[in-house]
């Protein structure tokens, strides 16, 4: 015969130890500074400039990938700035926040924060290069 183990009820007080993120279903994207680098320039040069911005965000990106995957926190600081002013430049409000967030994961030295910063931050990227991408025709 087969005994099966009820789950154990919810908690009806929450724990004060417990920090409940939301998470949004849409990204928070200023179009104003792509709108102004392809005012200021040619289709083409506009182009260039966003398709380096967004290669340097995804470097440093994966500069903090490796940083994390090694538990080298000290090496993630640096490219978590530079992807903060390159997000900045460009609009990404989202992916600038959610490294904003990653930073204070990093000066409060809390591991289990950061691995879940940083897979935000890596969603919020993806979906940023999309809306880049589908905002330039404006």
């Amino acid at each position: 015969m087969k005994t099966i183990t009820p789950f154990p009820a919810p908690v009806s007080v929450p724990s004060s130890d417990v920090v409940v993120l939301s998470c949004h279903d849409h990204l928070h994207f200023d179009p104003a500074p792509l709108a102004r680098i392809f005012a200021e320039r040619n289709t083409q040069d506009a182009e260039e400039i966003i398709c380096r911005m967004l290669e340097d965000i995804a470097m440093r990106l994966d500069m903090l990938q490796a940083a994390l995957a090694e538990r080298a926190f000290s090496k993630m600081e640096r490219p978590a700035r530079r992807i903060a002013a390159v997000a900045d430049q460009i609009g990404l409000t989202e992916v600038s926040v959610a490294v904003d967030h990653v930073r204070t994961c990093l000066a409060q030295h809390d591991a289990i924060a950061l691995d879940a910063t940083m897979a935000r931050l890596e969603r919020g990227f993806d979906v940023a290069v999309s809306e880049v991408w589908g905002g330039r025709d404006m």
